[in-house]
């Protein structure tokens, strides 16, 4: 397996058949984590398959291990948690990494620890606003304070998160309003979590934090289109099935209608329940994708989209992603720049816009481009397709796919795609 440690570079050489094999992609991470939050929670043992093991969710587990939740691993997709309903205070700060859904989850869960949590990250983490949420859980009654707006965060728990109403802006992340929802199972009275305005990134993340709260014993309504109200009912063991997730699915997907293949992930594009599994329809069109994308609920799968719309037969514009700013990087500067290394002018921004001026032609040329992937796993994934097509498109830190897809290299060896690796 390609890792961090042992390479610095990776160069993908174009293949000269379709890309054509069974490639299962690992468990959604967006589900994992929420349910590893959830089980800890809950007083009893959950048994959690098809889950993914990487870097992110490996982070979250650590975390609740160091407030008294035992997980063990019995194997590479399963986590068995044992909680008792509540958490302790850890020995020393929480550190996440760059995981933006653990951070922000536990930003809001331990406000139920009795005693003082500090929730921190790497230097990406400390760059991510997460300042919403702190506001919103202040006038809730909790008392924390993230002095830059963004990790670390310190939190000094009285042992329950209170009750009561509270807004929250949610235009930046649907991940400040899916924090409050799980935490607030465990709340001392009911709470209710309304949005400020209408705006919510990927809206479709609050159904899977809904859906795993309820799969959990929890009780929670959708009093109206941006207000939910929960019972403190706190949270019942169970044994939770985990499905394959849809971002890293589309870039198999795209693999596949690039190359002209037929790569089967083992589970039908309708059967995801993740907001990104949309991106199928788009992907289907290629290479006749719309004229313009709105990347606003499906915006993991934009870098996807970006590369591919390189190979499309009329330019794309991306709206809708403004977003993807303050994710693991700027995505929309990372995406723009990292295309135009590959032919000059192949991509712009234009405000929050991305505007890719596609060029089938660029297929089977000698194009050379170091790609910077910023430490960003989804830069390294989504420009690994255009090495599919073009000569000498090369990753730097292709070990950075820890973070949700450690396999991602090897999935591609096992379809016939030859690396040249650098250590």
């Amino acid at each position: 397996m390609v890792t961090a440690t042992d390479v610095t570079a990776l160069t993908i050489v174009p293949p000269a058949h379709p890309l054509v094999g069974r490639v299962v992609p690992p468990g959604s991470k967006s589900i994992t984590n929420r349910a590893l939050l959830v089980a800890a929670l809950a007083s009893g043992t959950s048994r959690l398959t098809g889950a993914l093991k990487s870097d992110d969710t490996s982070h979250m587990a650590n975390a609740l291990r160091q407030m008294g939740v035992t997980i063990a691993e019995p194997d590479a997709t399963s986590f068995v948690v044992t909680g008792t309903g509540r958490l302790t205070a850890p020995e020393g700060p929480l550190f996440l990494g760059n995981a933006g859904t653990a951070t922000r989850f536990l930003t809001a869960a331990v406000a139920s620890v009795e005693g003082t949590v500090v929730v921190d990250g790497d230097t990406h983490m400390r760059k991510r606003p997460i300042a919403p949420l702190v506001t919103a859980l202040t006038a809730l009654g909790v008392d924390l304070v993230a002095p830059t707006g963004c990790p670390p965060v310190t939190v000094r728990g009285t042992g329950a998160l209170p009750g009561g109403r509270v807004e929250i802006d949610a235009g930046l992340s649907s991940q400040y309003v899916s924090a409050i929802l799980m935490a607030a199972a465990c709340s001392t009275g009911p709470v209710d979590i309304a949005l400020t305005g209408a705006e919510i990134g990927a809206r479709g993340y609050i159904d899977l934090t809904l859906a795993t709260m309820r799969a959990f014993g929890a009780d929670v309504e959708q009093v109206d289109a941006g207000t939910w109200r929960v019972r403190p009912t706190g949270y019942r063991a169970a044994d939770y099935v985990i499905e394959p997730d849809a971002s890293a699915a589309t870039y198999l997907w795209a693999a596949a209608v690039l190359t002209g293949g037929n790569i089967d992930l083992g589970v039908p594009a309708d059967a995801f329940t993740q907001p990104d599994a949309c991106a199928r329809d788009v992907i289907a069109r290629f290479p006749d994708m719309p004229a313009v994308i709105d990347g606003a609920q499906m915006q993991d799968a934009v870098p996807t989209l970006a590369v591919l719309a390189a190979f499309n037969n009329n330019p794309v514009r991306f709206v809708g992603i403004s977003n993807l700013r303050v994710k693991e990087c700027d995505r929309i500067r990372a995406l723009s720049t990292e295309l135009a290394k590959i032919r000059p002018g192949l991509a712009r921004e234009e405000g929050d816009d991305l505007i890719v001026a596609a060029d089938p032609a660029l297929a089977g040329q000698d194009l050379p481009a170091d790609i910077h992937t910023y430490a960003d796993h989804r830069i390294a994934m989504s420009f690994a397709l255009a090495g599919l097509k073009i000569r000498g498109i090369t990753i730097l830190d292709p070990g950075c796919v820890a973070k949700t897809y450690p396999g991602y290299w090897d999935a591609l060896r096992s379809l016939g795609v030859e690396l040249s690796l650098r250590g």
